[in-house]
Formats: structure tokens, C-alpha cells, sequence
């Protein structure tokens, strides 16, 4: 028996987890974003003017700047735009330096951020950026900032040259720097590069004896799989797994190890999942119970859908009481398979079941229940073999001697002429019976 197409939705499973990494990463973005209010712009006044000459930041100015962030941080945010206003009005914006109009702009983006106005904000960086001889640390920020906000309006490639321009100006960049951009890379279909720099994250953490963030992972084993490499998707999902050990990610392994045809690898994942009560989806433990009837267990099959059906975590419909009936017959508790078989036939919109009902009665000797469990199939339709189904409903009514219906039955079944040879022996043999049973009535 075959995993039905329970493929498809672990497929599904594969695929679509990355959109919910991207919101995450964007989310993320919103987050961090290097929003600094003055304070800490001054903080950075002096540092690495051995490269940059940087203006001073005259005494008025600092005052001014800092009644701003007191009444932005008051949430005054009118009040400190009206104080920045000034600032630039009447002639104001070309008496201040470089440095001062950095700080200045970089007040009005916190500002705008606070207001949701990204655009705006994203202007003020910008303006921040182009003022010359700012001090090095502080450009670095700013373009940081100005990629993330780039990304939060999911304008992919203008972050994507962003980003590749803040890392010119950095020495050691930072491991979600390389996150986002694999983002951007993702966002655009430019899977390898993108795995590129989401490896290279995750190398970073590891070399620094940290564990790497769940979504990393999610997003490498996301890009490996749509290029189709599956060995490399398998051995995320096992890094994966060592540190997030999540249902998703037994399924998933599970499935992967079957593309690699480790069928003893996709069955112990998928039970480790089972074992711990993980597999909540009746779609799961069906799963489960298909790999176990695909590795010759069909016990534990049973035992999982009887489970599963019971507690009503696997749908009771007419192919999963089928499935069970098949199970349970396979590890010969024909008695157990019967009730299945019944429900499943119940369900069923065509008389396929019914005749396979048939079968599993002859089996339990109950020839009667045979009779009419075939019977009602035929006459519903749509069993797939009639011919078969009236050879089993011939050899029922040879067990209880109704020796006509029998022979009408093997006739029957003789004119498909799949079934005319095991018909022929049947009549054959059924004639020998009843001339030896004369011969006994005789003597």
C-alpha cells in the first residue's frame, strides 16, 4: 500500500513555512530598526575622528536638539517637530554644519517612525546619510537603518543596495545583516544567493558557540528544498531538530527521508513525532499508519487509525474505516477487520466495499453475511471486478450448499474472461462434490 497523496500536503507543509519567515523577518525589522533618538547620536560625537573630521556640535544647537527629544520623548511629538521647524527655518538650515543638520534629520525620523510615516522617516535618514563628515559609526547606523526601512515597504532590491552599501562601510558585520539580505535575495527568487548569506549567518553563530535562530534554519531548509537538494534539506532539518525539536519537523524529515528512499529513517521519524503525542492531524497518524502497513506492521497500522478514529482526530469517513479494515485483516484479526469493513461499506457512495466485505466474511467462515454483503454491492454498483466479487459469492453459496445460485454465480463470473478459467474449475469441482455426495447418499 502506497502513501495515498499525503505527499501533497506535506509538500505544502515545505513550501509554507517561509511566507510566515518573511513576515517574521519584516516584523523583526520594524523592531530594531536603529530608530535613535538625539542622545544617542551625541553619544557618538568624537568617535573615529582619526578618519573623519567631524564638525563640533555648538553648544545652542545641543540645547535646542535636546528640547526636542525631551518633548518627542514626552510624546510631544507636534511640539518637537515645531522646535526642528525652527531649527531650519529662516536661514537656520545653512547656519547649521554637517553634524547638526545629521542630528536634526535624525530627530525627524524618529519622529516619523513614531507616526508610522515610514516614507518620512525614511527621507530624514536619508538626508541624514548625505550630510559629509558625519562621523563614521554614525553613517553605519543610519544605513542600516535606511535598508531595514526599505524592507519594511518590501521594496526588496532598493534594501538589497542598501544593505550591500552598509557593508562596504562595516568591518564586522553583524550575523542579521546577513539574515536580511538573504531575505531580500528570497523575496526577489535569487535562491542562492540567498542561501549564500543565510549560511553564512548561521556559520557566524555556530563559530561563536551559539545555537542559530529557528527561522534561519527554516529559511535555508525552505531554499534548499525548492532547489531541489534534498540531502542538504535533510541535514538542516536534523540541525533543525537538535534544537527545535518541533512536530513540524519530524513530519517533514520524515517525508524528505522517503525522497531519499530511507524507508526505515521516514518510518522512525514519523513515529518518534506519534510516540510523543505530536501528530494531532488526522492526516498525520493516517500518514503514520500508511508507513507502518508499508513496512509489513500492519498491527501498529490498526492501532494508530483505531486510536485516532475513536477519539475522532481521524475523519470517519468511508476510506479511513477502509484503510483500518485492511490493517486489521493484513494482521489477520479478521474479527476486528469485519466491523471496520462494515462501517467503511456503510459510508461508501459505490458498492466496491460491499464486495470487498464479501471477501473478509468468506474469510471468517461467515458465508451467509458474505451472500448479502456481495449481493448488496452488485446491486449498488460500481465494484470494480463484478467478476470476482461472483466468484466469492459463488464459493458462499457452494459453503451452504445452494448449489444452483453457485453455479449461476460461476457462470457469471465466467464471462469476463479474467475469471473464465477459475470459474471453470469451480463448476469442475463443484460437480465432482455433489456426484461424491450422491455416492454417499447411495451407500
Amino acid at each position: 500500500m502506497k502513501l495515498h497523496d499525503s505527499g501533497v500536503w506535506l509538500r505544502a507543509a515545505l513550501l509554507a513555512l517561509p511566507v510566515a519567515i518573511a513576515q517574521v523577518a519584516v516584523t523583526q525589522v520594524q523592531s530594531e530598526l536603529g530608530l535613535r533618538p538625539f542622545a544617542a547620536a551625541v553619544a557618538q560625537e568624537g568617535e573615529q575622528r582619526e578618519t573623519r573630521r567631524t564638525p563640533a556640535l555648538r553648544n545652542q544647537v545641543y540645547e535646542k536638539l535636546a528640547e526636542a527629544q525631551a518633548a518627542a520623548e514626552a510624546e510631544d511629538l507636534a511640539g518637537a517637530a515645531r522646535i526642528l521647524e525652527d531649527m531650519l527655518a529662516s536661514g537656520g538650515k545653512n547656519e547649521l554644519n554637517s553634524y547638526e543638520l545629521a542630528n536634526v534629520y535624525n530627530l525627524y525620523a524618529f519622529i516619523h517612525y513614531t507616526r508610522e510615516d515610514y516614507n518620512a522617516a525614511l527621507k530624514a535618514y536619508e538626508n541624514v546619510a548625505r550630510q559629509p563628515d558625519i562621523p563614521l559609526a554614525m553613517e553605519i547606523s543610519t544605513r542600516y537603518t535606511i535598508a531595514q526601512l526599505y524592507f519594511v515597504q518590501e521594496r526588496w532590491q532598493d534594501g538589497i543596495n542598501s544593505l550591500l552599501d552598509w557593508f562596504k562601510l562595516t568591518e564586522n558585520p553583524n550575523e542579521e545583516a546577513y539574515v536580511l539580505l538573504a531575505q531580500g535575495y528570497y523575496q526577489l527568487n535569487d535562491y542562492t544567493k540567498a542561501l549564500l548569506n543565510v549560511e553564512k549567518a548561521i556559520s557566524l553563530y555556530q563559530e561563536k558557540g551559539k545555537t542559530p535562530k529557528e527561522q534561519w534554519y527554516n529559511l535555508a531548509r525552505f531554499l534548499y528544498f525548492e532547489k531541489g537538494d534534498i540531502n542538504n534539506t535533510v541535514r538542516v532539518l536534523e540541525e533543525l531538530l537538535k534544537h527545535y525539536p518541533d512536530k513540524q519537523y519530524w513530519v517533514q524529515l520524515s517525508h524528505m527521508y522517503g525522497e531519499q528512499k530511507k524507508d526505515s529513517e521516514q518510518l522512525a521519524a514519523m513515529e518518534t513525532a506519534y510516540v510523543q503525542d505530536m501528530l494531532d492531524k488526522g492526516t498525520e497518524q493516517v500518514t503514520m499508519a500508511y508507513l507502518y502497513l508499508n513496512a509489513e506492521v500492519p498491527y501498529k497500522a490498526a492501532k494508530v487509525l483505531d486510536r485516532g478514529l475513536k477519539n475522532d482526530s481521524i475523519e470517519d469517513n468511508s476510506r479511513n474505516y477502509e484503510i483500518l479494515g485492511n490493517a486489521w485483516r493484513q494482521a489477520q484479526e479478521v474479527d476486528k477487520a469485519i466491523p471496520a469493513m462494515e462501517k467503511a461499506a456503510a459510508k461508501a457512495e459505490t458498492g466496491e466495499l460491499y464486495a470487498r466485505l464479501g471477501n473478509i466474511y468468506l474469510d471468517g467462515d461467515r458465508n451467509e453475511e458474505a451472500i448479502t454483503a456481495i449481493t448488496r454491492g452488485l446491486q449498488r454498483g460500481g465494484v470494480r471486478r463484478p467478476d470476482s466479487a461472483r466468484l466469492v459469492l459463488g464459493m458462499a453459496y457452494f459453503n451452504t450448499g445452494q448449489y444452483d445460485k453457485a453455479r449461476e454465480a460461476f457462470k457469471a463470473a465466467g464471462r469476463d474472461e479474467r475469471s473464465a478459467k477459475y470459474a471453470e474449475q469451480w463448476i469442475q469441482y463443484m460437480e465432482s462434490e455433489i456426484e461424491r455426495q450422491r455416492q454417499l447418499a447411495q451407500n
